[in-house]
């Protein structure tokens, strides 16, 4: 592997000072709650909100204040993102076995009661999110579903177009919050909002951090770092199209970034002069050309095989297949957060309106997790339906393993089903 482009600097990184000023602010929520979330919403956000809670009348208005097409807009993007969500659920099946006579294993699936959809704002107003995070807790059967973002610069409040996405993707309760301080509120409570059991949905790094402290006290979906991609490109792919996708990702953040991993040096040299060109003519070139240069990489591998290995180990959020036969090369692939296979499969796509989730594994965590789906807001809890003919079966052997280990409560509580059992046996 020769490395054509490296990074300019390394990503950013989480620091002391940012894990102390989360801890403050949650213990703030914590005691202060609607106050401490207002106050903090007013020095962050510019906005001090009357109530913390939207009322369904603004929501209503909301609809009036953004184009029919752009109702129109997310109403499809909601239908494919719920459509492919119900796909998914269909493939979780509840079991029930009976593994030897009397004794019937099995797992239930369980909705979690409520879940908290943070949905980010800061420099674009981001409807895509609440569509991402709240339909499939929507159709894994969560009850109530809570929805906070925070107020959207211009604006005298949450974003209309981010409202509107809320309510069609089915929230039950909408918030104007934002920050650390949304995440201690949902996991705390405070005394307009009731604690939910998960917390989904990306943030920046105040939010991640925030996520990670209370979680435990509260489940989440992931702690997420920074958008990624990874893009295999051959000889064959279009280097305006590599160049283009790059960008696009690079836009997101400054600490955003793209690894090109490409088998040929003339894409390698062609790419690298398009993302300068169309940087210098896209309205957001100046941020992701500050991403591309800081975080973006171009390595040359020898072959696709170790293209490939090179990819795996990176462990990309996202990982798009641009070569002569995409197919085959995706199929090798193995750690990634979402596959986007051939060149007409942008990652744009899958950001917005193909159907799979966009809220994805980061930081190499693609190695052992995967993104939201309907199975983040379900529990898959076993249970164990036993007669005396199967107690009788198992008792033996728990005696035994309870005395291996010492636990003399255990080996009583297996003895006494033993003998009902052994007793119902020879009086049978």
């Amino acid at each position: 592997m020769i490395v054509f482009k490296e990074a300019e600097i390394s990503g950013a990184t989480e620091t002391a000072s940012v894990e102390k000023t989360v801890r403050d602010i949650l213990d703030a929520v914590r005691s202060g709650g609607d106050e401490a979330v207002r106050n903090y919403t007013e020095k962050f956000d510019g906005f001090r909100p009357a109530s913390l809670r939207v009322e369904e009348k603004t929501v209503r208005e909301a609809y009036g204040k953004v184009a029919p097409e752009t109702v129109e807009t997310l109403q499809f993007a909601a239908l494919r993102i719920r459509d492919f969500a119900l796909k998914q659920r269909e493939c979780m099946k509840e079991l029930r076995w009976e593994i030897s006579p009397g004794v019937v294993l099995g797992h239930r699936l369980i909705p979690v009661a409520s879940c908290g959809c943070y949905v980010p704002a800061g420099r674009y107003p981001l409807p895509s999110s609440a569509l991402m995070s709240a339909i499939p807790a929507k159709v894994a059967g969560v009850k109530r579903i809570a929805a906070c973002s925070p107020a959207s610069r211009g604006q005298e409040g949450i974003h209309p177009a981010v409202l509107v996405a809320m309510d069609i993707a089915g929230v039950d309760e909408i918030y104007c919050m934002g920050g650390a301080q949304a995440v201690g509120a949902l996991a705390f409570g405070t005394e307009t909002l009731k604690p939910v059991d998960i917390i989904a949905g990306p943030g920046n790094r105040y939010v991640t951090e925030a996520k990670r402290q209370v979680s435990g006290s509260v489940g989440i979906d992931m702690l997420a770092g920074p958008s990624e991609v990874v893009i295999i490109a051959d000889g064959s792919a279009n280097p305006e199209w590599v160049a283009a996708d790059a960008l696009a990702r690079c836009e997101h953040d400054p600490n955003s970034w793209t690894v090109i991993v490409t088998t040929s040096r003339e894409l390698a040299e062609k790419t690298s002069g398009e993302i300068l060109r169309q940087a210098e003519i896209l309205p957001t070139g100046k941020l992701a050309l500050e991403a591309w240069r800081n975080n973006g990489r171009i390595l040359l591998a020898d072959s696709l095989e170790e293209a490939v290995t090179i990819t795996d180990e990176i462990a990309p959020e996202h990982l798009q297949v641009m070569t002569e036969n995409s197919g085959e090369t995706a199929e090798k692939l193995n750690n990634f957060g979402s596959l986007f296979i051939g060149p007409y499969a942008p990652v744009a796509f899958g950001d917005y309106v193909s159907g799979p989730n966009h809220i994805l594994p980061t930081v190499r965590c693609a190695r052992f997790s995967n993104g939201v789906y309907a199975g983040t807001f379900i529990k898959v809890s076993s249970y164990q339906e036993i007669s005396r003919e199967g107690a009788y079966s198992l008792a033996e052997k728990c005696v035994s393993f309870a005395d291996l280990e010492g636990l003399f409560g255990h080996k009583r509580s297996a003895e006494l089903r033993k003998k009902d059992g052994g007793c119902d046996r020879e009086q049978g």
